[in-house]
Protein backbone atom coordinates (compact mmCIF):
# COMPACT_ATOMS: atom_id res chain seq x y z
CA UNK A 1 0.00 0.00 0.00
CA UNK A 2 1.53 3.72 -0.87
CA UNK A 3 0.58 5.13 2.46
CA UNK A 4 1.39 9.63 2.93
CA UNK A 5 3.27 9.69 5.82
CA UNK A 6 3.13 12.16 8.76
CA UNK A 7 6.30 12.85 10.89
CA UNK A 8 9.29 10.57 11.38
CA UNK A 9 9.23 6.86 9.46
CA UNK A 10 8.51 4.29 11.98
CA UNK A 11 11.33 2.35 13.51
CA UNK A 12 9.58 -0.81 12.23
CA UNK A 13 8.33 -1.97 9.02
CA UNK A 14 4.83 -1.67 9.08
CA UNK A 15 4.67 -3.19 4.98
CA UNK A 16 3.85 0.24 3.72
CA UNK A 17 5.67 2.20 0.79
CA UNK A 18 6.13 5.81 1.98
CA UNK A 19 5.27 8.59 -0.84
CA UNK A 20 4.92 12.40 0.29
CA UNK A 21 2.32 13.94 -1.95
CA UNK A 22 -1.11 12.31 -4.15
CA UNK A 23 -1.81 9.65 -5.33
CA UNK A 24 -2.43 7.20 -1.96
CA UNK A 25 -4.09 4.41 -0.19
CA UNK A 26 -3.75 5.24 3.11
CA UNK A 27 -1.77 7.30 5.84
CA UNK A 28 0.78 6.43 8.30
CA UNK A 29 1.40 8.70 11.37
CA UNK A 30 4.82 8.07 12.05
CA UNK A 31 5.52 10.72 14.87
CA UNK A 32 3.82 13.44 16.41
CA UNK A 33 4.81 16.50 18.53
CA UNK A 34 3.04 16.94 21.84
CA UNK A 35 1.21 20.22 20.08
CA UNK A 36 0.26 18.12 17.20
CA UNK A 37 -1.82 16.03 19.33
CA UNK A 38 -3.20 18.33 21.96
CA UNK A 39 -4.74 20.16 18.72
CA UNK A 40 -4.97 17.76 16.28
CA UNK A 41 -5.75 19.18 12.73
CA UNK A 42 -3.76 17.59 10.02
CA UNK A 43 -5.60 18.30 6.86
CA UNK A 44 -4.33 15.06 4.68
CA UNK A 45 -5.26 12.71 8.11
CA UNK A 46 -8.68 14.38 8.21
CA UNK A 47 -9.19 14.11 4.68
CA UNK A 48 -8.20 10.39 4.32
CA UNK A 49 -10.60 9.59 7.37
CA UNK A 50 -13.59 11.37 5.49
CA UNK A 51 -12.56 9.86 2.22
CA UNK A 52 -12.82 5.90 4.22
CA UNK A 53 -8.72 5.79 3.59
CA UNK A 54 -7.22 3.59 6.40
CA UNK A 55 -4.83 5.87 8.54
CA UNK A 56 -2.44 4.21 11.12
CA UNK A 57 -0.53 5.83 14.13
CA UNK A 58 2.64 4.12 15.30
CA UNK A 59 2.23 4.71 18.39
CA UNK A 60 6.39 4.65 19.64
CA UNK A 61 5.95 8.09 17.88
CA UNK A 62 3.74 9.72 19.78
CA UNK A 63 5.07 12.31 22.79
CA UNK A 64 6.03 10.97 25.85
CA UNK A 65 3.14 11.02 28.80
CA UNK A 66 3.38 14.61 30.70
CA UNK A 67 4.27 14.56 34.53
CA UNK A 68 1.28 17.19 34.64
CA UNK A 69 -2.01 15.07 34.72
CA UNK A 70 -4.24 17.42 33.08
CA UNK A 71 -2.11 17.63 30.19
CA UNK A 72 -1.57 13.92 30.69
CA UNK A 73 -5.65 13.63 30.57
CA UNK A 74 -5.95 15.62 27.34
CA UNK A 75 -3.19 13.18 25.69
CA UNK A 76 -5.59 10.91 26.53
CA UNK A 77 -8.81 12.37 25.70
CA UNK A 78 -7.23 12.97 21.78
CA UNK A 79 -6.08 9.49 21.25
CA UNK A 80 -9.24 8.54 22.74
CA UNK A 81 -10.81 10.77 20.09
CA UNK A 82 -8.58 9.45 17.23
CA UNK A 83 -9.70 5.90 18.28
CA UNK A 84 -13.24 6.85 17.55
CA UNK A 85 -12.51 8.14 14.31
CA UNK A 86 -11.23 5.20 13.22
CA UNK A 87 -7.29 5.94 13.12
CA UNK A 88 -5.69 2.66 13.69
CA UNK A 89 -2.98 2.35 16.58
CA UNK A 90 -0.05 0.02 15.84
CA UNK A 91 3.46 -0.56 16.89
CA UNK A 92 4.48 -2.86 14.59
CA UNK A 93 3.53 -5.61 16.74
CA UNK A 94 6.08 -5.42 19.30
CA UNK A 95 3.43 -3.94 22.01
CA UNK A 96 0.15 -3.32 23.18
CA UNK A 97 -1.71 -0.11 23.70
CA UNK A 98 -4.12 -0.51 26.40
CA UNK A 99 -7.05 1.77 26.20
CA UNK A 100 -8.94 2.90 29.79
CA UNK A 101 -12.17 0.98 28.16
CA UNK A 102 -9.64 -2.50 27.93
CA UNK A 103 -8.59 -1.12 31.12
CA UNK A 104 -11.48 -1.12 33.21
CA UNK A 105 -12.62 -4.59 31.45
CA UNK A 106 -8.81 -6.22 32.91
CA UNK A 107 -9.50 -4.75 36.46
CA UNK A 108 -12.79 -6.39 36.56
CA UNK A 109 -11.76 -9.69 35.54
CA UNK A 110 -8.48 -9.63 37.39
CA UNK A 111 -5.87 -9.17 34.68
CA UNK A 112 -2.71 -7.89 34.34
CA UNK A 113 -1.04 -6.33 30.89
CA UNK A 114 1.15 -7.90 29.54
CA UNK A 115 5.07 -7.54 28.81
CA UNK A 116 5.76 -5.21 26.99
CA UNK A 117 2.05 -3.11 26.99
CA UNK A 118 1.74 0.60 27.14
CA UNK A 119 -1.29 2.27 28.61
CA UNK A 120 -2.68 5.36 28.24
CA UNK A 121 -2.57 7.39 31.24
CA UNK A 122 -6.09 7.03 32.23
CA UNK A 123 -5.92 3.56 31.81
CA UNK A 124 -2.65 3.48 34.34
CA UNK A 125 -4.81 5.13 36.63
CA UNK A 126 -7.33 2.61 36.36
CA UNK A 127 -5.43 -0.06 36.96
CA UNK A 128 -3.22 1.78 39.78
CA UNK A 129 -7.08 2.15 41.40
CA UNK A 130 -6.93 6.07 41.25
CA UNK A 131 -10.22 6.34 39.31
Amino acid sequence: MRALLIGRAPLVELGHTYVQQMPYDGVVIGSLELGELVCFSNQPVLEALAEGKPVILYTPGLPAVPQNRALAATLAARQRELKAWGVVFTDGGRKRLITAQEARTMRDTGLQPGPGAVLTPLAKEILEGTK
